[in-house]
């Protein structure tokens, strides 16, 4: 069965952040565990609204 897009996001990584290398970082992390930027990117955004829902 194919994949199906059910909802997309896009981001802006301001100036003032690119100096950290998140889209390197995020192609290097998606490689080395066999897996999407996307699916980290989701898994990370699932986290960070986990934690703050919390507070």
């Amino acid at each position: 069965m194919p994949k199906q897009l059910l909802d997309k996001i896009s981001i802006y990584v301001p100036k003032s952040k690119l100096d950290q290398q998140p889209v390197e970082r995020l192609l290097k992390l998606a490689e080395a565990k066999d897996r999407s930027v996307n699916y980290l990117v989701v898994e990370a955004i699932l986290e960070f609204l986990k934690r703050e829902e919390k507070k």
